[in-house]
């Protein structure tokens, strides 16, 4: 094929015939041709490019006179951004709780809560109804003396009871030891005690041998562990004596000064030393002695007998809320640490004992250890927490756990914890306080889903009465079926 000027003229024809076009050749006489075509496009471009020239003028002149000379200006630097802060772990999701004790904590006979729930394994706080403001725990202030008697004195420590010899021929010492468990009786509130009549043969063997011509005529009484014009704090009522709760607080008694042994609500007397000394004289079958007051100098023990250790006193004194071993145990411990056994000493002995233990002490005030004063105050958050530390059996207060209450089953709770509480007996482990005004439960709950709460809960207010305590059963029977669960709505 021979090039000729008409051969894209044949093309544009041959395409334009395949698509059916009505024009078979390509327009000729170039950009006018176009022009002449699309004369207002054209137009109107030409208007646009005017414009820009024009614009373009304006600025480069507004340059030119505004400035005669042309500074740079310095891109900024950009420095690079501090690094994140990354986290060491992803944080734990937070378990999502619906389990409602509200309606239960919301009981009328419940008067004013306060308390509080912790799950004793994690710590973590379930519920809390001002758990962090200390109020007056009643007898729940127990557990606080037990730790405390635990701690200080030591699981296995007994206490002793001793009769020596005279500083001359026909006389001798008794001397207490604080242990109000010394019993005149086999039939005797506290299992296992020692007995006064063991006493009184062992010390008459030992002093006939040693002054065999010299009949007993005087008999010292040593109460000089404390002071006995010290045995009575101001803030308790007097008629608890008169009603079996609380006797007078000195070094030397029997039977927690009860007047039936065997009673533990019987009422006690008005001179707990003389009660003990009338007891050894009949025992050891004595008549005609003359009783005085004083210290022991010779270092002749001629009879010795001992309590239960420490750890079986403070299930003792939680079992059945004993005052009177709450108080000795307390004052024992303030004369073996070098506090002088003085009630005044509480104040101090009881929150350094706790604080020692890793508890946060804020708001703690004691007063005595039984908490039958209304002094006492106590966060029920701090109670949570050391129920956490009993049950994990830290500094060896797992004792404690061994002898409190169960419910329905043992103790101040063996009735407790009945018709649609029964699902908890047998689960709830706890001590319970009632002075005026007031009712409490302190201790652990093994939750239904296995886990297990440390928890006090105090019922405070004019409405408080015998009802209180079956309202503190629901509670504690409803953070029982929650478990883990359990929300703080």
């Amino acid at each position: 094929m021979t090039d000729s000027p008409d051969q894209p003229t044949e093309v544009f024809s041959r395409r334009a015939a395949r698509e059916g076009t009505a024009k078979a050749s390509a327009p000729k006489g170039g950009i006018r041709a176009i022009i002449a075509k699309h004369p207002r496009v054209w137009l109107f471009s030409a208007i646009g490019v005017v414009f820009l020239l024009l614009a373009s003028g304006s600025l480069f002149a507004g340059i030119a006179a505004g400035s005669s000379k042309v500074e740079a200006v310095p891109l900024p630097t950009e420095s690079a951004p501090p690094p994140r802060t990354q986290p060491t772990a992803v944080p734990a999701g937070t378990h999502l709780r619906t389990c409602s004790i509200s309606s239960a904590a919301a009981q009328a006979d419940l008067g004013t809560l306060v308390g509080t729930v912790i799950n004793s394994t994690t710590g973590e706080v379930l519920f809390d109804r001002s758990g962090t403001t200390a109020n007056t725990p009643a007898n729940v202030n127990q557990l606080l003396a037990a730790a405390n008697a635990i701690k200080l004195l030591g699981a296995s420590t007994q206490l002793s009871t001793k009769v020596v010899d005279g500083s001359s021929p026909g006389t001798i010492v008794l001397v207490g030891g604080g242990d109000p468990t010394l019993s005149t009786s086999s039939d005797t509130v506290y299992d296992g005690a020692p007995r006064m009549s063991d006493l009184a043969t062992a010390a008459m063997s030992a002093y006939k041998l040693k002054h065999p011509t010299d009949p007993i005529t005087t008999i010292v009484l040593d109460t000089s562990l404390w002071s006995v014009s010290d045995n009575w704090d101001d803030t308790w009522p007097s008629s608890e004596r008169a009603n079996g709760y609380m006797p007078y607080i000195v070094p030397l008694m029997v039977d927690g000064d009860r007047d039936d042994p065997s009673d533990q609500e019987s009422a006690r007397g008005e001179d707990p030393v003389m009660r003990a000394a009338q007891a050894f004289v009949s025992a050891a079958g004595l008549s005609g002695v003359t009783f005085t007051t004083g210290s022991a100098t010779s270092a002749t023990v001629l009879a010795e007998v001992k309590s239960q250790p420490i750890s079986t006193l403070v299930g003792q004194m939680l079992t059945n809320g004993d005052n009177a071993l709450a108080e000795m145990l307390t004052r024992v411990a303030s004369k073996v640490t070098g506090l002088g056994g003085s009630s005044a000493s509480i104040a101090q002995m009881i929150p350094l004992t706790l604080k020692g233990l890793g508890l946060d002490t804020t708001g703690l005030v004691s007063r005595d250890g039984s908490g039958e004063s209304s002094a006492n105050l106590v966060p029920p958050r701090l109670v949570a927490q050391l129920m956490q530390k009993v049950r994990a059996n830290e500094s060896d207060l797992g004792a404690i756990y061994a002898g409190m209450p169960v419910a329905g089953q043992t103790g101040d709770l063996y009735d407790r914890f009945t018709g649609d509480n029964a699902v908890a007996a047998g689960k709830v482990v706890a001590v319970v306080g009632w002075i005026t005004n007031e009712r409490s439960l302190g201790g652990v709950i093994n939750a239904a889903d296995g886990t297990p709460l440390a928890f006090a809960f105090y019922a405070l207010g004019d409405v408080i009465s015998s009802d209180t305590k079956q309202a503190l059963d629901t509670l504690a029977t409803a953070a029982y079926t929650c478990g883990d669960n359990l929300s703080n709505n």
